[in-house]
């Protein structure tokens, strides 16, 4: 599984969002390759509309909010995790 966090180091709520799910897949034992994507070229065509952006195997997750711990993990469900 690749895990994209679509944001900024200088956007407070991009590292809560990275922070989330770095612990929410420690925690399910989860094999995911975490990238972090700052490029603004390859958000924009990613096809998320807000920051943060969370994006799972291609597919857009979550866009323009931090997401809670339990929703992440209904989120991992969903794609098989």
């Amino acid at each position: 599984m690749i895990i994209q966090l679509l944001g900024s180091s200088a956007c407070p709520n991009c590292r809560e969002l990275e922070a989330s799910v770095r612990q929410t897949v420690a925690a399910r034992g989860v094999s995911a390759e975490i990238r972090k994507v700052t490029d603004p070229t390859e958000i924009m065509a990613s096809g998320v509309m807000g920051l943060p952006g969370l994006v799972i195997d291609g597919r857009v997750a979550v866009s323009g909010r931090v997401p809670s711990r339990e929703e992440l993990g209904r989120i991992l469900d969903a794609v098989g995790a």
